[in-house]
């Protein structure tokens, strides 16, 4: 393998953007339901070009981005040497990290799927449901993104956890 270690810097950054890619759609698409009406008689206009981008990179652009993360993780790797992986504060970092990936790829994605489809909304009952389960998307969203932010904590500050 090359020496990779002249370009530590270029492949820190780069993997740091697509680990937070990864999430950015998990992270903003519910609040684009706040906007979203579905009163009675409500022809709800298109999304906008963000929401549009955001729900193709959630629904195609994973995949993508995921692979680019399992390649400049390796590279990290390559650059860091394996010892890294010993340190208690990545071993709890990526455990966050997958965590918090179920959560946003099996509990998420699927219910902001319903939510922006607004399928069967015709009376008072549905609305509120819908309000409710948009709420929830929304606190979701709050959680994931209080996980990443510790996850950037204990990425940066590094502490001697045991």
């Amino acid at each position: 393998m090359p020496d990779l270690a002249p370009l530590f810097p270029f492949i820190l950054a780069g993997h740091v953007t697509l680990a937070i890619a990864l999430f950015v759609p998990s992270l903003l698409l519910p609040f684009t339901l706040r906007s979203r009406s579905v009163e009675r008689g409500f022809v709800a206009p298109q999304p906008g070009h963000v929401s549009r981008t955001l729900g193709w990179l959630q629904a195609r652009g994973s995949v993508v981005v995921g692979a680019g993360l399992a390649v400049t993780g390796v590279a990290l790797l390559g650059v860091l040497g394996t010892r890294i992986v010993e340190q208690p504060w990545l071993l709890v970092s990526l455990a966050m990290y997958a965590v918090t990936g179920v959560v946003a790829f099996v509990v998420q994605r699927p219910a902001m799927r319903r939510l922006q489809a607004r399928d069967g909304i015709t009376t008072d009952a549905d609305r509120e449901a819908w309000r409710t389960k948009a709420r929830r998307q929304r606190y979701v969203a709050y959680a994931i993104t209080t996980a990443v932010g510790l996850i950037a904590f204990l990425m940066s500050t590094k502490p001697a956890l045991w």
